[in-house]
């Protein structure tokens, strides 16, 4: 973190919380709070300037090549990435953790094929192997999300085996397991609330990183498809305007900068919070 961002966490926190629950509140409320729809047109108002500059006050960030709002579109993009980063993670998440547990508790051959596929998948660009997959089977939204799911599986699996071996050798986990009770509930009654601060803490980093792969995907024209909108998706349709009309990509660029940042910092305050390990060194 910037030093002079570290000497103050509470303002940092603050206004990250504050862009955070903005962008929230956008994108549950976008059909209310946009004032026009994602995908309305008139031709006769293209590439309109800000009203700021000039332009008409009833489109406040001006229109695109095709008369759409921008304003709207951001908002209708905001609450879009926002779906598939969150989606993304938690289907991420859950498949890493799921095995991660399977890893630790089997042992034997089940968490060496666990391992090997936890290092099969971080040794290949996931961002190659995603441009594969939606360029052979297609770029429907269902796929795409699946596709997004599965960034970032391996660091969970990795990290949850590594805390569930840890909590097996730890006294407590020993002792409940003497008495008889079922593995599923020992892992779902103690060891994962001792180990969900740390996996809250990952959430945090990999989320930006997932905002950031639907940019890129839907940037490359391989993500969200038109006429539905998202961040990336802005970015990728203003980029031959971007000397004529520059309106129509710089706001989702700033709102991915300002996401991602936000997200990030709040996962580093977390951090120096939540996990253990930092918390003892500096004890």
């Amino acid at each position: 973190m910037p030093r002079f961002l570290a000497r103050r966490p509470p303002v940092v926190v603050a206004l990250c919380s504050l862009w955070l629950v903005l962008a929230l509140v956008l994108a549950l409320g976008a059909d209310r709070i946009a004032p026009f729809g994602y995908a309305d047109q008139s031709l006769l108002q293209r590439l309109k300037p800000p009203a700021f500059l000039g332009g008409d006050p009833s489109h406040l960030l001006g229109t695109d090549g095709l008369g759409r709002d921008v304003l709207s579109r951001l908002i209708y993009a905001t609450r879009a990435s926002l779906l598939i980063a969150f989606c993304g993670t938690l289907i991420g998440s859950a498949i890493g953790t799921l095995l991660g547990f399977l890893a630790a508790h089997v042992r034997g051959w089940v968490e060496e094929a666990v391992m090997l596929m936890v290092d099969f998948q971080a040794s290949m660009p996931f961002l190659i192997i995603a441009l594969a997959i939606l360029a052979f089977f297609g770029n429907s939204f269902e796929l795409f999300l699946v596709v997004v799911g599965f960034y970032g599986w391996e660091v969970y699996a990795r990290l949850t085996r590594s805390l569930v071996l840890q909590a097996n050798a730890q006294g407590y986990a020993f002792a409940i397991r003497t008495l008889g009770v079922h593995p599923l509930r020992i892992y779902a009654r103690h060891v994962l609330p001792n180990i969900l601060s740390v996996l809250i803490v990952q959430v945090t980093l990999n989320f930006p990183e997932l905002i950031l792969l639907e940019t890129s995907l839907s940037f490359l024209g391989l993500g969200v498809q038109p006429p539905q909108t998202s961040l990336g998706l802005m970015l990728g349709e203003g980029r031959n305007y971007i000397a004529t009309a520059w309106w129509m990509a710089i706001p989702a660029g700033i709102a991915i900068f300002l996401t991602t940042l936000s997200v990030s910092l709040l996962g580093d305050w977390l951090r120096d919070r939540l996990d253990p390990t930092l918390q003892a060194a500096k004890d």
